[in-house]
């Protein structure tokens, strides 16, 4: 048992969590007259490492995802969910949604389609909050930064959260609220080509290139902000607001996330600094939630395709959920870090 537990550490240490290349980068900052234990050279370190780590990350989980998405085109994932009914299909939806891109606005048109191919509202709405909040690159990352507990536990409650946004939605009965030129638009089935080896590590590459440079703007804006935190806000401050002092700091962080537009890769860094800096996991991770499922451009998307009623539901539903995740991660930290 001590050897597997061992094993696990160095894979999650150093080849998730890359510490390997942190002390390489602090040693060669140093070695160039940068110290790296003061702010401006902590926030050199946290900036080049945190990068470096992600993009690294990001592209390997990106080829891995988008060659299992390849067998999983839009029709036949309509036809896999149009075979189960009830709850099942919700749980189906919600698993489907994590092997599609990674962000919101890029499950969006998915959602319509869906939609449009007469597929069950509630079905539909679980596939659309899995689809950002959880992924397997949510995991993976997650376990990088805090350990397998929290990654797991966070996948695992967001696909709830999913399920049940997912099925609420459906027993409300709120058909008539998705926009007019969604439910009357035709579905037209295509015939899947079936994709050899060769194919789908072209579509999973360039996946990788393109979800890259879309990404990275946001990767960048995200290190930045998680190494200014990181080394120049006080901790008192962090745990001040974010910490055990505030028990309002969930629903602050929710809201907090909500203007902004990022998807996990971005909102990481981030979440490592805060946490570093003594705000409480269930914050950190409520934030996370926030940004990735409910940020302002995917509502306004959201918005063409949808009234304001069932928008609304939606968002209601989806915050309730993640500040009720954020407390339970609170009360539950302890065991998990």
């Amino acid at each position: 048992m001590e050897v597997l537990k061992t094993g696990w550490n160095f894979f999650q240490n150093e080849i998730l969590g890359m510490q390997w290349l942190n002390s390489l980068i602090g040693n060669f900052l140093n070695a160039c007259g940068l110290d790296t234990k003061e702010k401006i050279g902590g926030s050199v370190q946290f900036f080049l490492y945190d990068t470096i780590k992600i993009m690294v990350l990001l592209g390997v989980l990106i080829l891995l995802i988008s060659y299992i998405q390849s067998y999983f085109p839009p029709e036949r994932t309509k036809k896999i969910l149009g075979r189960f009914h009830g709850i099942g299909a919700n749980i189906i939806a919600a698993l489907l949604g994590t092997v599609t891109p990674f962000c919101s606005c890029s499950s969006i048109p998915l959602f319509i389609g869906f939609t449009s191919a007469g597929l069950p509202l509630g079905v539909t709405f679980s596939f659309l909050i899995s689809s950002p909040m959880v992924d397997l690159g949510s995991l993976v990352l997650l376990m990088s930064i805090f350990g397998w507990k929290v990654a797991v536990t966070y996948v695992v409650l967001g696909l709830i959260i999913a399920v049940a946004g997912g099925t609420m939605i459906e027993k409300l009965h709120l058909e008539n609220y998705v926009e007019e030129f969604i439910r009357s638009g035709k579905s037209i089935d295509i015939e899947q080509e079936e994709l050899h080896f060769k194919d789908r590590m072209k579509f999973a590459w360039e996946q990788v290139v393109s979800t890259a440079k879309k990404v990275a703007p946001y990767v960048l804006i995200g290190v930045a902000i998680g190494a200014f935190i990181h080394n120049w806000i006080p901790e008192d401050f962090i745990v001040r607001v974010l910490g055990t002092g505030n028990p309002l700091g969930v629903i602050i962080a929710t809201i907090a996330g909500v203007p902004m537009y990022a998807d996990i890769f971005g909102t990481i860094p981030i979440a490592e600094a805060l946490l570093a800096k003594g705000a409480q996991l269930g914050v950190v991770l409520s934030f996370m939630m926030g940004v990735t499922t409910l940020s302002l451009p995917s509502m306004i998307m959201l918005r063409k395709a949808v009234k304001p009623t069932l928008l609304t539901i939606f968002i209601a539903i989806c915050m309730i959920g993640i500040i009720l995740v954020g407390y339970f991660f609170n009360a539950i930290q302890y065991l998990l870090v």
